[in-house]
């Protein structure tokens, strides 16, 4: 198939419609009460010993809270609240380990925020050790934090270093002063440059900016400049997200005027034009939304078709089960999902009684895993063999013939090539990759208002 040999088509169609992130599928809004904390015992008692695994930890707190932030967190002024929770967090981790047959075989771990460098430096140092205790980490495991730089001390990237951190994501967003004072995030070029200088000099050199797009008072030109001020500091990778407005959800983003949003088109102009800087810069261009040096880790595993997406975006994780520690953490097992109460009140209540606090999750059916395995070969490769993908689940591929049709549509109207097996996205429509990837969502027909544009 040749991916410029397609017919053009009016992405204008497509630019302010709300669709799934997909960094899972079923998504999160279809998560139920079904799947408990009795239901996730008995799944992590089935994991066979020597089960490569990862974690992902959830810090939510913050010093003071960024008007377009879409996760679970608050502001904490204080550390006492800080401390408590970790207390709790030790404890759930020791509660689940304790429900494995054997300790999981861990590949990556992965801190995440709020700002999971809001803990005291001999904490997190502390924290690591536990995980070490009572889950076999591999020698070499990708072990991740998510940073704020406005709020890093010498004294906590020392405890990074000894914790053997070896990658670290620097929340960035955008360097414009208009829209940092829109945003309620003022952060300087020299903070983020000298964060990066003490991160390499404590030997963690695999460092990421994030980037976002469509936020208020926001310009292509301001959003290149972003770019090239980056590009200055030689990240290994970046990531650049499109901002969610859902000011019903997260109330905190009702302080930014929609007026003051770029409207679909500017956020499309505006995504392709930092790509395209960063594709001349030299970086690859990786699935929706992620860059990395063409000797990246990530960028070889897209080469090799062995990229993967997870609730942390595009990754390199091929592990078997994800373990979600903290409040409103999600984890993945070959049976389900599952999600731990979001307040950290019920979370903390759970906990304290000796259960395992999940909300709810979902058990995966046949169907849903050969949908998921069609969406993420799609979101990562931008290509997808049904019949190859159905061969693997022992499908037949008459079972998706609605989804087949919608891609059909979507053929005639040029966005992709469908030729009733193989689906290619060409690379002038590779924002409209979540457009495509709905086509297989068997349970799409959700309110829109949980979803975040599409582009």
């Amino acid at each position: 198939m040749d991916p410029k040999n397609c017919a053009p088509f009016d992405e204008r169609l497509y630019l302010d419609e709300r669709l799934p992130r997909y960094t899972s599928y079923p998504t999160a809004p279809h998560f139920a009460a079904e799947v408990d904390g009795g239901q996730y015992g008995r799944w992590l008692g089935e994991l066979a010993p020597g089960t490569k695994g990862s974690l992902y930890l959830h810090i939510p707190f913050c010093r003071a809270m960024c008007w377009y932030c879409g996760c679970h967190t608050s502001v904490a002024l204080r550390d006492p609240p800080i401390a408590d929770y970790l207390a709790l967090l030790r404890r759930e981790i020791e509660n689940v380990a304790d429900h494995l047959c054997a300790p999981l075989d861990i590949r990556h771990i992965h801190f995440g925020g709020g700002t999971p460098t809001i803990l005291a430096p001999e904490d997190f140092v502390a924290l690591v050790a536990l995980l070490r205790r009572r889950f076999a980490v591999h020698p070499e495991a990708e072990i991740a934090v998510e940073i704020d730089p406005r709020h890093l001390s010498a004294p906590m990237i020392q405890a990074l270093r000894e914790a053997g951190v070896n990658r670290a994501s620097l929340g960035v967003q955008s360097f414009d002063p208009l829209v940092q004072q829109a945003i309620n995030r003022i952060q300087s070029v020299e903070q983020t440059q000298a964060v990066m200088a003490g991160l390499r000099e404590a030997g963690i050199g695999a460092v990421n900016l994030d980037l976002i797009y469509g936020l208020p008072l926001q310009t292509t030109q301001s959003c290149i400049e972003t770019v090239e001020r980056c590009l200055e500091m030689a990240p290994q990778r970046f990531s650049i997200f499109g901002y969610a407005h859902v000011p019903s959800f997260k109330k905190h983003q009702n302080r930014i005027a929609t007026a003051d949003l770029p409207d679909g088109a500017a956020r499309h102009e505006q995504a392709q034009a930092m790509a395209q800087r960063l594709v001349e810069a030299g970086y690859v261009r990786i699935g929706l939304d992620h860059f990395a040096r063409p000797d990246d880790e990530m960028a070889q595993a897209l080469g090799s078709g062995r990229l993967r997406r997870n609730f942390q975006g595009y990754t390199t994780d091929g592990c078997e089960a994800l373990l979600g520690f903290g409040a409103s953490a999600i984890g993945r097992l070959p049976q389900g999902y599952v999600q731990n109460e979001v307040v950290i009140g019920r979370y903390g209540e759970r906990v304290r009684q000796g259960a395992l606090p999940t909300a709810k999750g979902y058990r995966l059916s046949a169907d849903d895993r050969l949908r998921a395995d069609l969406i993420e070969r799609l979101m990562c490769d931008l290509f997808v063999d049904i019949d190859a993908v159905c061969a693997r689940h022992c499908a037949d591929p008459q079972t998706l013939a609605p989804s087949l049709a919608r891609l059909e549509r979507l053929s005639q109207d040029g966005v992709v090539q469908f030729d009733g097996v193989r689906l290619l996205l060409p690379e002038r429509a590779r924002l409209m990759v979540r457009k495509v990837a709905s086509a297989f969502d068997a349970h799409i027909a959700q309110p829109a208002r949980v979803y975040s544009r599409a582009v």
